[in-house]
């Protein structure tokens, strides 16, 4: 699904990323951990082709095809998904037509017959009623007046509304209570499936106890230090980055 080798990347003129080796096989979901500044969130924009970072070296291949060849709405078409740290507000763009607009523009790209109105309510309140939110959501504008828990719920809406191949997920547990949580972890574990991958950028055992990560990896100064099945993310709860450092030297 998703390969990348010696990826390097900068950020005016300052390296971030170092050289990362990753690989996420279909249908897999992959943790990412790593003390502030490590490259974690950059890793996530250069991936998804937001503008203003560099890539100086290496590559990242997704379903065999050169993803940072691709501009960003191809990257989105061709199944790539962020969900952002910190979701911005849209004022003006109402929530129903910002989806809507999004599923027909990647459904046309895919040669799909695009959702008339009905077709595409049915299918959101569909989505909506399985993430616990009300319709009223799709009445307001994008993320104008969420709180912190309703704008990470909104992106796992659009995630479940677009049926990516591969979703990034860049700290969306940051700030979120127990419940809405455990929505997020549900709208991440229904889309579980051969044909669905994840990326899942956390700093918190707490989402990979309800999202059960098949391989967890550390990263640190702009590199994987250290990969490990589930168990990785529990030592690093107890140990801490530098105790963990310490037990593998």
């Amino acid at each position: 699904m998703l390969l990348i080798r010696g990826l390097c990347a900068e950020i005016d003129g300052k390296p971030i990323l170092r050289g990362i080796d990753l690989e996420v096989p279909d249908g897999e979901i992959h943790a990412v951990m790593g003390p502030n500044g490590a490259g974690k969130s950059t890793l996530a924009h250069v991936l998804a082709g937001r503008e203003g970072y560099q890539v100086t070296g290496g590559s990242a291949r997704f379903d065999g095809t050169d993803l940072l060849a691709l501009e960003p709405e191809a990257r989105a078409s061709a199944g790539v998904f962020l969900a952002f740290q910190y979701p911005v507000e849209l004022p003006g763009v109402g929530n129903a037509n910002f989806l809507r607009t999004a599923l027909n523009a990647q459904r046309r790209a895919r040669g799909e017959a695009e959702l008339d109105a009905v077709q595409f309510l049915r299918h959101v309140r569909s989505e909506l009623k399985r993430l616990a939110m009300a319709d009223e959501m799709l009445k307001r504008d994008v993320n104008v007046g969420f709180s912190g828990g309703e704008k990470k719920r909104n992106e796992i809406l659009q995630m479940a509304v677009l049926r990516p191949k591969l979703a990034i997920l860049d700290e969306t547990d940051s700030g979120l209570d127990i419940d809405a949580l455990r929505i997020v972890a549900d709208g991440v574990n229904a889309l579980r499936e051969p044909g669905f991958s994840a990326l899942v950028i956390t700093h918190y055992q707490r989402l990979l106890d309800h999202i059960v990560p098949d391989r967890v990896h550390i990263l640190a100064d702009g590199r994987i230090t250290l990969s490990g099945d589930a168990d990785l993310a529990r030592r690093l709860e107890a140990a801490g980055y530098a105790g963990l450092a310490a037990e593998v030297a």
